[in-house]
């Protein structure tokens, strides 16, 4: 296949130079026919992805490259790409007819989202076959479902693409097979299997592993051996193995009391969820499984009981000290953003915190107004709050203007808590980093820090970011126990204490 001949020349220099880490990177994967970089939260994958796209182009037999990202992240993207290069990419959407000239047009790169590729995968298949095409992926967690439409219209597009590169800051979203189906997009299985079902099994954060040593020991030794298959053509590195200088980030957990109503009315969410999830005396949980919806109603009593009963109209436990601690930051003079999980935790708290200029981004926001409320956040001094759901706004944003994040609440997926403390915590901060999280005692919030602390410790070890020995140290499994005594508190034994 020929190359594409434009018109006029291409300036292919950088108008930024790359950390010394950076440059390692690139040099390590510039040549490859596919990569990943999982480098950690903060640490400028995007810069490392430009000066593959500048190089390809002007070094490889490629005519266009294509990043693939999420709606929201667009945008950042276009900014990037004039911080960085002399670049003008298009932008694909689910416009069909705006597409199509795009794609019949000499195009050096292209931007669109993963919903779009899905959109225009017939007509891609033959834009694929006519040019010598690299592909970008931004956030390839995205692709953690192989047996999603989705995954399963990137796999059938895979091979067609000349050079793969997926990117993201946390390659185990939240499980250690979340890995798999990026990887085979990569290499249809060579280095982890072609088999995913086989693959989840022997990786799998079950609630059993505490009382099994055999499945506790396979576990283990099945998710340290992931990185060493994967680490010939993906590049890891995280904050402190790249030694950049960034300032310290503090951890503080603030435990809270119920208010009397609000404990009551968790208290008879726990005797339902009891019938509803054990069967023989066991707590019955997956993550895919329906029971965890039944769970995420104690999260919602624990955080705002109007979540589940709008008559509520009290002062819950965590609302008072989110009061007092937003005081006490804003009196320092430092701004901070708040996450829930719950659109209605941030029109709320958004609405209630106004004499702050608060603003507010949540999914159902369109993109502009969102970026719009980043755009206040960032730029004007009046806005200390941001309010935000991890969902909307946890990924490709950098919010350094602020060095303070609360966790109102927190769900049971470690992607959205990682990404979302991390927005903070990024090349160009320069203030100590404080993350608060907000929990009520004897609740379900204890069993969420948990698992989430299991979680991160096993997605340490399957990134290659601690060895199996300092895994063993750490491990904790109590989070299949710890269930099932919080499910236990339910009936009078829990009321009385008050």
């Amino acid at each position: 296949m020929s190359k594409l001949v434009f018109n006029r020349p291409t300036d292919f220099s950088l108008k930024q130079k790359d950390m010394a880490f950076q440059t390692v990177a690139f040099n390590a994967i510039k040549d490859l026919p596919y990569s990943g970089i999982f480098h950690e939260q903060g640490l400028g994958k995007t810069k490392i992805a430009l000066d593959l796209v500048v190089y390809w182009l002007e070094k490889k037999d490629i005519d266009t490259v294509m990043i693939v990202t999420k709606k929201q992240l667009i945008q950042n993207w276009k900014d990037e790409f004039r911080r960085h290069t002399f670049l003008s990419p298009k932008v694909m959407t689910n416009n069909v007819r705006e597409n199509y000239y795009i794609l019949n047009s000499p195009c050096r790169s292209i931007i669109t989202n993963f919903e779009t590729i899905s959109i225009e995968k017939e007509r891609l298949k033959h834009f694929l076959h006519l040019r010598n095409v690299a592909i970008i992926i931004d956030e390839s967690t995205k692709l953690k479902n192989p047996e999603s439409k989705l995954s399963q219209n990137f796999f059938e597009l895979s091979q067609e693409f000349k050079i793969r590169t997926i990117m993201t800051g946390t390659p185990i979203a939240n499980r250690p097979y979340d890995i798999w189906a990026q990887i085979f997009f990569l290499d249809q299985g060579k280095s982890l299997g072609t088999n995913f079902r086989e693959f989840k099994d022997e990786t799998d954060l079950k609630n059993t592993l505490s009382n099994d040593e055999v499945e506790r020991d396979d576990f283990e030794s099945s998710v340290a051996s992931i990185f060493g298959k994967i680490q010939d053509f993906c590049i890891r590195e995280t904050k402190k193995s790249c030694c950049i200088d960034l300032p310290e980030k503090k951890y503080w957990e603030i435990w809270c009391d119920f208010e009397f109503d609000q404990k009551q009315m968790y208290q008879n969410i726990v005797e339902e969820t009891q019938l509803l999830i054990q069967k023989n005396g066991e707590v019955i949980l997956d993550d895919q499984d329906a029971s965890l919806k039944r769970l995420l109603r104690l999260i919602q009593v624990a955080s705002n009981p109007r979540l589940v009963d709008d008559s509520y109209g009290l002062i819950s436990g965590k609302e008072k000290k989110l009061d007092q601690l937003l005081n006490e930051i804003i009196s320092r003079g430092e701004k901070v953003i708040v996450w829930s999980s719950f659109i209605e935790n941030v029109n709320y708290f958004c609405g209630k915190y106004k004499k702050y200029g608060s603003v507010k981004v949540h999914g159902s926001m369109n993109i502009e107004d969102r970026n719009y409320s980043v755009k206040r956040f960032k730029e004007d001094n009046y806005v200390k709050i941001l309010f935000a759901t991890p969902q909307s706004s946890k990924e490709g944003l950098t919010l350094t203007v602020a060095n303070n994040v609360i966790f109102y609440d927190r769900g049971f997926n470690l992607d959205d808590y990682l990404q979302a403390q991390d927005r903070i915590h990024r090349i160009s901060q320069t203030k100590i980093c404080n993350v608060y999280i907000l929990m009520i005692k004897e609740s379900i919030d204890e069993w969420v820090n948990v698992l989430l602390e299991a979680k991160q410790n096993a997605a340490w070890l399957a990134q290659g970011d601690i060895k199996l020995s300092n895994y063993r140290e750490i491990a904790d499994y109590a989070y299949g126990d710890l269930i099932k005594e919080i499910l236990k508190k339910g009936g009078n034994n829990y009321g009385e204490q008050d």
